[in-house]
């Protein structure tokens, strides 16, 4: 009987290792539990949902994505935890994205030892765009100073092409993610000659009345919200009881969310916020609901939420992980399952083009992207979006691109100096 119980148990052993070997598996060090669980539950659900539709059709060139979640309630501590108990999980990790700005600079020195390559998809440091001092890190479509950049032409464009004279309130979450644009929108005021005010709001946001009164006093000509989960909703309702304007608010992407538009109810009708998708409804959405939800395999509870602005903000992760898993198996193996180090070329050699995006159902829904060693951001295009009451609606009908000269600088001097730090010779990986 034990030599039996031994013999099946190697078994068992031999058929999981079989199964991780022929799988290609990504770490999601998620949140669905806390203030931030709306963000969490629709970004990973997008991710998972279209993983699920790939799988549905084979894979990748038969490559089955697997992947495991670790609950961190948006707290860095735990967000370590949870990639250092994924990072081996089922044959190990080839891949990892903690929608957190301050997970993921916890983990950044690790990454490169542990040979996996991380994402920040809209988020996190933004000098990580230079390859050659950050090889396995890609804040891939647009960070956070590529967003500053382009929220401030769009607000100049706005002002008959200047903002000379004006005044700009940056209204933050005090965290790495609400100072990170700093840097951007500090040059950008000495530049143009707009006063930057820059007022803290304590995580979680729930209260903020004296801000709003320190908004008032201030007077300002717009204010940019950069919040997250709850301080959203109270930022605009907020904002309605003191009488300023919702159009002359404009919100980062992770504070352009029906989450955070419809529980403001009328408040946020006129709202506008940044985004890298474009509102609507597209053929891989429809493939989403007709093949994974009709077959009972969707990760949303409610499915009213597909295609809402987190969801859709998964899928086109999905859609980036899949395809740089496309490019890595062309150089080093088709219907083989890459490694981490393997997988992070095919993350530096993304080209996802307007006719690669017409192949997966997916035209225009985010700006094309082409990385590089020298970019691992690929894009850093943008559209500006407006709440109408019941929906958000692009009112820029094209992709906004800021001062990409002032952005290079910012990211060269930035990550040079990391670099120096670190004792890192910059230079491209092979």
């Amino acid at each position: 009987m034990q030599l039996k119980s031994l013999v099946i148990g190697a078994l068992l052993a031999a058929s999981a290792t079989t199964a991780f070997a022929q799988s290609q598996f990504v770490a999601l060090p998620s949140y669905r539990v806390g203030p931030y669980a709306s963000g969490g539950s629709g970004f990973y659900g997008g991710i998972i949902d279209y993983f699920n539709l790939v799988n549905q059709a084979g894979g990748v060139n038969g490559v089955k994505v697997t992947w495991e979640e670790c609950e961190t309630e948006y707290n860095p501590s735990r967000g370590v935890e949870c990639y250092e108990r994924l990072k081996t999980s089922q044959g190990g990790a080839t891949l990892v994205e903690p929608l957190s700005t301050g997970i993921a600079y916890g983990i950044l020195d690790r990454i490169p030892q542990d040979k996996i390559p991380m994402t920040m998809l809209g988020y996190g440091r933004s000098d990580a765009a230079n390859g050659k001092v950050f090889p396995y890190v890609f804040p891939l479509i647009s960070s956070y100073w590529s967003q500053a950049a382009a929220m401030v032409k769009y607000l100049a464009d706005k002002n008959g092409g200047s903002l000379k004279g004006k005044k700009i309130v940056h209204l933050y979450h005090d965290s790495a993610f609400g100072k990170e644009p700093l840097p951007v929108l500090e040059a950008l005021a000495k530049q143009q000659g707009f006063e930057l005010v820059k007022i803290p709001v304590a995580p979680p946001g729930s209260e903020q009345q004296a801000q709003w009164l320190q908004i008032r006093q201030a007077r300002p000509d717009h204010v940019i919200l950069w919040g997250w989960g709850v301080m959203n909703s109270v930022a605009i309702k907020t904002a309605q009881r003191n009488g300023f304007p919702r159009d002359k608010i404009l919100g980062v992407w992770w504070a352009g969310s029906e989450e955070d538009t419809v529980p403001s109810g009328d408040a946020a009708k006129g709202y506008t916020a940044m985004s890298f998708n474009t509102p609507g409804n597209y053929p891989v959405l429809d493939d989403i609901r007709k093949k994974v939800y009709a077959g009972g395999k969707g990760n949303l509870s409610d499915q009213a939420r597909i295609g809402s602005v987190y969801h859709m903000r998964g899928v086109t992760a999905g859609i980036l992980f899949v395809e740089a898993m496309r490019a890595a198996q062309e150089k080093y193996g088709k219907g083989k399952p890459v490694t981490g180090e393997q997988l992070r070329w095919g993350l530096e050699n993304l080209n996802i083009d307007a006719a690669r995006q017409k192949a997966i159902g997916a035209v225009n829904m985010f700006p094309t992207v082409k990385t590089s060693c020298e970019d691992h951001e690929g894009s850093g295009a943008v559209k500006v979006q407006q709440w109408d009451g019941k929906k958000w609606v692009a009112i820029t009908p094209n992709w906004i691109v800021g001062d990409r000269a002032l952005v290079k600088q910012l990211v060269d001097e930035s990550s040079n100096k990391y670099a120096a730090e670190k004792k890192i010779t910059p230079a491209c990986m092979k």
